[in-house]
């Protein structure tokens, strides 16, 4: 039985004008949260979009495409064989980071089970903090079924990087043993969620997963009901675990209706704050030098 497992819209404009919470999008060009939309590069002061006070979140505006109408015929067209290539140009004045950003993401079929994507990102005039996500929102069920409460999932990471009450991590890294955040096993995402304000919105260290290919293995979710499984491999440090909990009566594709928990984000990333945190893997990018970023999408049914 087949099903559209991504929350979205009917047409490309809805995702133009944000309608959903970064529905789809790469985000950047430091995805997640900087306190106070503030940090301090090379003895310079930045200051960013407050677009979730009192912090700048994803980075002022998602990672839009240029030339979109041509893009988007070529993305048609390109599909049917193995790969697209999508490029964007981020300039400081657009998004009040340092100097200009070249990005190139490629969307790829490896199987006929699997999705690959693939983000690069040079500076090329000053040095950057440079940290992309992709914000698809699962439900594994149906983007049409209602929540994602009753999906299995397992995370192999075993540690969190834990929050204050803006969401903005504490600097600590904190043991997921004996708290709502241990997903080191399978287990449905509603067993302790009524523990977490609001619901998961955090952070996963990415340091006990297989390796393969050069990624690591950084979550499994599964649907009871449809038996469908995803499995994500990355190259990232850390993987952002969300359950929707902001979305509210957004109207998607096929007059659906995603409310609360419709859908969950599996953010690969850069640690949140890295910019302002000296003890998170570092996230600047020197000029000429080349940020990279993998996620491999692999499908499957139990």
């Amino acid at each position: 039985n087949l099903a559209d497992v991504v929350l979205g819209f009917d047409t490309v404009e809805p995702y133009q004008k944000g309608a959903g919470r970064y529905f789809g999008c790469i985000v950047g060009r430091v995805a997640n949260r900087i306190e106070e939309g503030k940090f301090t590069l090379n003895g310079l002061d930045y200051s960013l979009h407050i677009n979730n006070p009192p912090n700048s979140l994803h980075g002022k505006t998602v990672i839009r495409l240029q030339n979109s109408d041509s893009i988007l015929l070529s993305i048609k067209k390109e599909m049917m064989r193995e790969s697209s290539d999508w490029w964007n140009l981020s300039n400081t004045e657009k998004t009040g980071y340092p100097g200009d950003l070249s990005v190139t993401a490629k969307y790829s079929l490896p199987s006929d089970r699997s999705l690959k994507l693939e983000m690069e990102a040079v500076p090329t005039n000053k040095a950057t903090p440079v940290s992309l996500a992709q914000h698809t929102y699962w439900n594994l069920a149906g983007h049409s079924s209602g929540h994602i409460l009753d999906h299995s999932i397992q995370i192999w990471a075993s540690h969190v990087t834990p929050v204050d009450e803006n969401l903005i991590p504490t600097g600590e890294i904190m043991p997921v043993t004996g708290t709502p955040f241990d997903f080191t096993w399978e287990r449905k995402i509603d067993s302790r969620i009524h523990e977490v304000p609001v619901g998961y919105d955090h952070n996963y260290v990415l340091e006990c997963g297989e390796e393969r290919s050069g990624l690591r293995h950084a979550a499994r979710v599964k649907d009871p009901s449809s038996s469908r499984v995803l499995n994500l491999w990355t190259d990232a440090p850390g993987m952002q675990f969300y359950t929707g909990n902001f979305v509210n009566g957004v109207a998607g594709k096929g007059g659906a209706v995603y409310e609360k928990h419709a859908g969950l984000c599996l953010e690969t990333q850069g640690f949140p704050n890295a910019i302002n945190q000296p003890n998170f893997p570092p996230i600047v990018v020197q000029p000429g030098e080349k940020y990279k970023h993998t996620m491999l999408f692999e499908f499957s049914t139990v």
